[in-house]
């Protein structure tokens, strides 16, 4: 997809031409982030209930603590929030409660299994995109902190469209920090053999946007699925659309 590349102009921001695009998946490119969310909050809620932690998880736990971060960081942030410590163990913990890790793969399990039952669909209009940018030859990447990215891709008919691919085994594999920081989307344009100046990055979380932001790239777009147009706004968007038809040139 490399080869003969073209530049994606986009006429909604003065008709700039760009490079690259760095693609976040869950709630940019699928809607697994409902089944992420889903999964947080029956692992938290059932973990809170059972040692009466208060005050009661919520969806706006899950924008605030949760979304976009690596999965273990993601559960320090949330317990943190309530002033629970619990050691990290290892990766490689069985599921459970005892560790950050184990807690983390109970999760995991929860969001594997309601993928297997049933699927997921990419939004159309992420397609649309994907389709235009393919007929351009305009680089892509997904970056996800996700460790389940590839069979998200596969499952959902996109394994196909991306040169690559960092998710969270690549960023653990690479030690590479994961977002807030802008080091995987830095990777990925690296892999790409794009300059982070001339790419962009598409995220519909707060904390993605906070990584695209921090680093040296030409735009960060988000994607609302939820977390709010002004609150991606402050967290660094330069732009914010509620569908990605929508930077589709009719």
């Amino acid at each position: 997809m490399t080869s003969g590349r073209t530049e994606w102009t986009i006429p909604q921001i003065g008709g700039r031409s760009f490079g690259a695009v760095l693609f976040d998946l869950d709630g940019v490119l699928t809607p697994t982030a409902n089944v992420h969310m889903a999964a947080w909050r029956r692992m938290f809620t059932d973990y809170f209930t059972a040692r009466g932690i208060t005050p009661e998880y919520t969806d706006d736990d899950y924008f605030a603590h949760v979304d976009g971060r690596p999965r273990y960081e993601g559960v320090q942030e949330c317990l943190a929030s309530r002033g629970v410590e619990l050691p990290y163990g290892s990766p490689e913990d069985p599921p459970g409660d005892q560790t950050v890790c184990a807690l983390g793969n109970s999760k995991n399990d929860a969001f594997n299994a309601v993928l297997r039952e049933d699927g997921v669909d990419p939004f159309p209009g992420s397609v649309a995109l994907l389709d235009a940018l393919q007929a351009l030859g305009v680089p892509m990447a997904v970056v996800s902190s996700s460790r389940n990215a590839t069979d998200v891709l596969k499952v959902a008919g996109l394994a196909d469209r991306f040169d690559v691919v960092v998710d969270g085994k690549v960023a653990a594999a690479e030690d590479l920090p994961g977002k807030p920081a802008p080091d995987t989307y830095q990777y990925a344009a690296k892999l790409l053999g794009v300059a982070d100046a001339v790419s962009v990055v598409v995220e519909d979380a707060i904390s993605g946007v906070q990584a695209g932001a921090a680093g040296d790239f030409a735009l960060v777009i988000g994607v609302d699925r939820g977390a709010g147009a002004d609150d991606l706004v402050r967290a660094g968007a330069d732009i914010v659309v509620g569908d990605l038809a929508e930077l589709v040139t009719p």
